[in-house]
């Protein structure tokens, strides 16, 4: 009996969570960038002084999903496909989508908004937030896992150390070119750190409800007396009906 031929069918990964949708977002968005850089490239790029002047408001959210280098484009894309996918199985597709691309959209505005005291920042030419997006996700991995343990390529460590490798990774990028060129990514692990240590502005808001609706029974008790069982001594069930 012949063994039946089985055809080579090549599989690709599904593209279901949030986190590969993230990855693929900053892949499209670099090869938009890169086919088309002469023409509009300073349209998605992030320029404080054209989101001033010009009022070109979309750029801290088109920044975020493109990166300027084709090594930045590859390990940007498996940071936030792979530790994403960690965030993401932890917090859910939703609270992590909205934590990487909404810090790292704050972190472009603080940065226009920097700008205006610290005039710098406007000698750079443009900013890419692909590493800051990438940058954020990797802190926020590592902070999630605190003192427990995790790995670097096989090595053993805990995850605080974990994020520090992330915030080195910032630092040697400032150290080799200019810091004035990571303020975003400096800004966003400030704000990575602050959502992770004091929580988000969902929490903050889930907080403030409970604090007032604690303020509302208190004020209310005030107004509650009680009714003593020597008021009606007639001894008829009208003393349960207060």
């Amino acid at each position: 009996m012949r063994p039946q031929r089985r055809s080579f069918r090549p599989v690709l990964p599904g593209v279901r969570s949030a986190a590969a949708r993230l990855a693929l977002a900053l892949v499209f968005g670099s090869v938009v960038y890169a086919l088309g850089h002469e023409q509009f490239g300073e349209l998605l790029l992030l320029i404080p002084a054209a989101v001033i002047q010009r009022l070109w408001l979309w750029q801290p959210l088109s920044y975020a999903f493109i990166e300027t280098t084709a090594v930045g484009v590859i390990f940007g894309a498996l940071i936030l496909w792979q530790l994403g996918s960690g965030l993401e199985q932890s917090w859910g597709g939703r609270r992590m989508t909205l934590f990487a691309v909404g810090t790292t959209v704050v972190a472009g505005v603080l940065t226009v908004l920097l700008s205006l005291i610290w005039p710098r920042l406007q000698l750079v030419p443009a900013f890419a937030g692909g590493t800051v997006m990438a940058s954020v996700v990797w802190v926020a991995y590592g902070l999630s896992w605190g003192n427990r343990s995790t790995n670097f390529w096989g090595l053993p460590l805990t995850g605080n150390v974990f994020a520090l490798i992330g915030v080195g990774f910032v630092f040697l990028n400032g150290a080799f070119s200019t810091f004035a060129a990571v303020v975003p990514s400096i800004l966003g692990l400030v704000l990575t750190w602050g959502y992770l240590r004091v929580g988000g502005p969902g929490e903050w808001l889930l907080r403030l409800q409970g604090w007032r609706l604690q303020r509302q029974l208190r004020s209310r008790a005030k107004h509650l007396k009680l009714v003593s069982p020597e008021r009606n001594t007639s001894g008829d069930s009208d003393r349960y009906l207060h």
